[in-house]
């Protein structure tokens, strides 16, 4: 394979991940942190649980509690749903 094609593969690809990137936030960016995806991916997932009624619905029974306690408990999950991040190396 040539050096050229494996060049133009590269280029190709992160003008397509770039775009991916811009046009959908939960994908990230090339510098964020495990704990800060996995923030975005657990307030979507709650978000997206909190919007669609079958599904919260589905889980207040699934918990045996009511829809408004499970819609309660979600948004209080949102705040933090990973735990606190974790300390910065810069910050010691």
């Amino acid at each position: 394979m040539s050096q050229e094609g494996t060049e133009e593969r590269r280029l190709t690809l992160n003008i397509q991940q770039e775009h991916v990137i811009s046009k959908y936030l939960g994908t990230g960016f090339t510098d964020i942190k495990k704990h800060e995806w996995l923030v975005h991916q657990h307030r979507d997932t709650y978000a997206s649980n909190i919007g669609h009624p079958s599904m919260l619905m589905f889980i207040s029974v699934s918990e045996n509690e009511s829809i408004s306690r499970v819609k309660f408990n979600m948004l209080n999950r949102m705040v933090q749903p990973c735990g606190p991040p974790p300390p910065r190396k810069d910050e010691f």
